[in-house]
């Protein structure tokens, strides 16, 4: 089979049945074009894409400044491996580093291994800085994360469908209940083995959670008191994703770690980052963590391009506006529903709760007739549907978008 020839839906998805492990289960839509907000079938169908590849392309699918980025350096120079120098990493933590306030980065490729990396960071520097006994540093963190689906990670997991037959599991971590800080003071206090605390300022996978006003600040202010690293994973929600360049934002909170992915890179190229000043960055050393691809020439210039967009095109303030618009336009359904509980969220990273068990396929109908109707979203455990379009939505396209949803869930009121 020739790479070019085009495929139908069915080929498309017969062939990843029989070829690929089956360790996703997506919805039967086939797309082979995006553009904006838009992606298109094997088929031509288009489709508001609703999901923005778990808010990777908040800058738009295929953004020209950020592909015209890539293309060229990728004519110049792909890969040199960080054995040598290349001119380009440089120029990259210089920006990125000013963009959002830190001292250094450090470059890797994808969300999980930016997480791995900060855990990484956090136990040296707890050995090394803090004086904790080596091999006794534990990191606390949220019930219902998702911080990535690797051994350690999914070693302090909830999700048994991410943890089942996958261990051992990686010691150090201790689990306690989201948006209470009265939990996280209680575990501080017992513990002076405790060196970072790992936290999503909004829970996205969980069903877009987003906790007390105060909690982050609370949260930075009690892992002060107790000379304890606040390590906020924006990987999902960072990127002007909620109304603000990053979500600990809407707090004025500074983390000690930042840990950023999906959007650094407008969807086009994978690249994730951790940040911090020099007194945590300073314990890596040379031959102490690494990656061949992390902090390629193709990827700086992805990146520099990719969060000049953020600002040129407003998008932090677009989300803003058009996230009070949607939620207050889907509330006037909900106030009418039977199907609908609720919407959550903030800027345009929303959620609906269905009303109905966790096991049951509403959801998953309801996104399926969604698609029939031109727009692409995804259920996330079981009765949440998850709605986080690309930042570069119109308030027109907004609208339209809302009345498709609206129309959609008529067709399952009880």
């Amino acid at each position: 089979m020739a790479v070019i020839e085009k495929l139908t839906s069915q080929e498309a998805i017969a062939l990843e049945n029989n070829y690929g492990a089956h360790n996703y289960h997506p919805l039967p839509v086939v797309l082979s074009r995006g553009e904006g907000v838009y992606m298109w079938d094997a088929e031509d169908k288009k489709y508001y894409d609703f999901l923005s590849a778990y808010s990777a392309v908040n800058q738009g699918h295929c953004h020209p400044k950020i592909v015209d980025a890539m293309v060229a350096q990728a004519k110049t120079l792909t890969l040199t491996s960080r054995a040598f120098y290349n001119d380009m990493l440089g120029k990259y933590e210089q920006f990125a580093t000013s963009y959002f306030g830190f001292d250094k980065l450090l470059p890797m490729n994808t969300g999980a291994e930016a997480v791995e990396t900060a855990i990484k960071i956090c136990r040296k520097w707890a050995y090394e800085k803090k004086g904790i006994p080596e091999e006794k540093a534990q990191i606390a963190v949220c019930e219902n994360n998702f911080h990535g689906r690797t051994t350690t990670i999914i070693s302090f997991s909830n999700d048994e469908d991410a943890r089942k037959n996958f261990g051992p599991y990686t010691p150090g971590f201790l689990k306690i209940p989201y948006d209470d800080t009265s939990a996280l003071e209680k575990v501080l206090s017992e513990n002076k083995n405790i060196a970072g605390f790992l936290v999503e300022p909004i829970q996205g996978e969980a069903g877009v959670y987003v906790p007390s006003e105060g909690y982050l600040t609370k949260a930075k202010a009690l892992c002060e008191e107790y000379g304890v690293l606040f390590i906020a994973d924006e990987i999902q929600t960072g990127i002007a994703r909620t109304g603000k360049l990053l979500a600990v934002d809407h707090e004025n909170v500074k983390p000690d770690m930042l840990i950023l992915g999906k959007a650094i890179s407008g969807g086009v190229y994978p690249v994730s980052a951790v940040l911090a000043n020099n007194d945590i960055m300073e314990v890596i050393k040379p031959g102490q963590h690494g990656s061949t691809f992390g902090g390629n020439p193709v990827a700086a210039a992805v990146a520099m391009a990719a969060l000049e967009v953020v600002d040129e095109e407003l998008l932090a303030e677009n989300a803003e506006k058009l996230g009070q618009l949607f939620r207050a336009e889907l509330q006037k359904y909900i106030d009418q529903s039977t199907i609908v509980k609720l919407v959550r969220g903030k800027g345009l990273l929303n959620a609906i709760v269905i009303n109905d068990t966790e096991d049951s396929s509403t959801a998953w109908d309801i996104c399926m007739a969604l698609k029939e109707n031109g727009l692409l979203a995804k259920p996330t455990h079981g009765n949440i549907i998850r709605f986080a379009p690309p930042l570069v939505m119109t308030e027109t396209q907004l609208l339209e978008c809302v009345s498709i949803i609206t129309t959609t869930l008529k067709a399952f009121e009880k």
